[in-house]
Formats: structure tokens, sequence, C-alpha cells
């Protein structure tokens, strides 16, 4: 049985792909480890599937290509459970992936010696224009610290409904080119959620991992910068929340007897 007051273990693995380790508990949240997408290219080395912990479940957020990658989800080979939007598992049986669960906001999950609550975002449902449709989702995710995973979203005023006893807010902070794109948050809109959310630490997600093709060897401010005018925008409007910035890759302990 997991120690309430174990640590828990966040891993960066870029973009919107993160290992979250609770006690004996591992999610992976949207994982997405392909080099190509597309038009977009990835800028960081992929997680070496190898060396990754067997997960508990994967909990995936919405349709869209860099969310819901299914070359990445026959790469992790023998599946646990993934957790997808209602409607969702058609594009996993399609694939030939069975071991599935539809959600919705609203639902309670146990996974391990977690408790997950499924909880709405704000953001575009499309696969593609002509594509299937879903609900947009963030986790709520509680074990030996509580953790507010939005996947894609605005800003929206219901955040503040997520705010209580959270210890970690994971938060997008630009999307993959030039600009923020449609129904994201910048670091601007990233820091005033946190006006919202009240969380001990904040980690800026979303952020130095895909390219568009052509710009990978630029290294454009726009890839680079995100996290840091996130920091400065949280300093000035909510000094209270430890911004901790994780490159892909990298990894945090969050102590719940100090987060």
């Amino acid at each position: 049985m997991n120690d309430p007051a174990a640590p828990a273990r966040l891993t960066y693995l870029g973009h919107a792909s993160l290992h979250i380790a609770l006690g004996e508990t591992n999610l992976l949240t949207d994982p997405v480890f392909s080099q190509r997408i597309f038009h977009i290219h990835r800028s960081v080395p992929a997680p070496d599937i190898a060396s990754l912990p067997r997960m508990d479940a994967l909990l995936i957020s919405h349709l869209h290509y860099d969310h819901l990658d299914i070359a990445t989800l026959r790469r992790l080979g023998d599946l646990p459970v993934v957790y997808v939007p209602h409607g969702a598992g058609k594009l996993l049986e399609k694939a030939g992936i069975h071991n599935y669960i539809h959600v919705q906001a609203g639902d309670c999950l146990s996974i391990g010696e977690t408790t997950v609550e499924v909880v709405n975002s704000v953001h575009t449902r499309s696969r593609h224009p002509l594509g299937m449709h879903a609900a947009t989702l963030g986790y709520l995710i509680s074990g030996s610290c509580k953790v507010y995973f939005p996947g894609d979203t605005i800003f929206f005023p219901e955040m503040a409904a997520f705010s209580e006893n959270l210890d970690v807010a994971l938060l997008p902070v630009w999307g993959w080119g030039p600009d923020r794109g449609r129904m994201h948050m910048g670091p601007r809109e990233a820091a005033q959620a946190l006006t919202l959310l009240q969380p001990q630490v904040a980690i800026p997600i979303h952020w130095g991992t895909y390219l568009p093709f052509g710009m990978l060897p630029l290294n454009p401010r726009f890839h680079r910068t995100p996290p840091q005018e996130f920091a400065e925008y949280a300093g000035q409007i909510a000094p209270q929340v430890e911004v901790r910035i994780l490159k892909p890759g990298e990894t945090t302990v969050i102590d719940p007897g100090s987060a």
C-alpha cells in the first residue's frame, strides 16, 4: 500500500506527456513520442520507452494528434487501461487497441492507490476539421499529493472549482508554432489561472518539444522562452506559487509535507 506521505515524482516527457508517480502508482498523460506529427517535428529526444516503469493507466485529454497519438500507443506495447473522452474509443478500436475506458467530466476513477476526478477543459473538440468530435477533458489526480492536469485549455473561470488542497498545477503555456495557436493559454493566461487554482507548485508544460518543419536548427524564441515568461508573470500576480521549470526529460519531487 502506498505511504500517503511518500513524495510524488513528476517527469516532464515533453509537450503534454508526463509521468506522474504517486507512491507506487504510475500514470502517463497524453503520451506522444513520435518524431513527426504531420508538419511538426520533435526537437528533443523521445523518452526511452524501455526505461519507463509499468504504467497503471494512460490518461488522454482530447483527440488532437499531438495528444492522442496512435503510433505512440502502439509503441508502448502491452498497454495498461487507456482512459479516453467518451466516443474516442472508435479510434483505438480501429488501431487494434481494445483496453480502453470511456470517461466524461464528473467521473471519479480509482487507479492503484490514487483517485482521479475527470473535469472539463475548454478547447477545440475535433480530431481534424472533418473528423470525429469528443469532449476535451482534464484530470485531478489525488494520492500522496493532488495534481491538476488540464490537457489543452484556455483560461476559464470554473477552474476555481479545482483549487481545493491542490499541490501541483501542470499548466500549458504555449502551442507548437510561432504563436500559441487557437484555444491555448500563453504565459500570461497560464499565470492568471494560478489566481484561481492556487496550487503550491506550478509546472509549465506544452512547450519546447515540437516545431514546424524547417525550424529545428533555429531553436526560435517561442520554442524556448514561454516557461520563463510564465514564471515572470506568476511572480507578479501569484507570488505565493512556486514555479518549477522542467526541461523535457527532467524530474521533480513533490514532498507532501512541504508542498
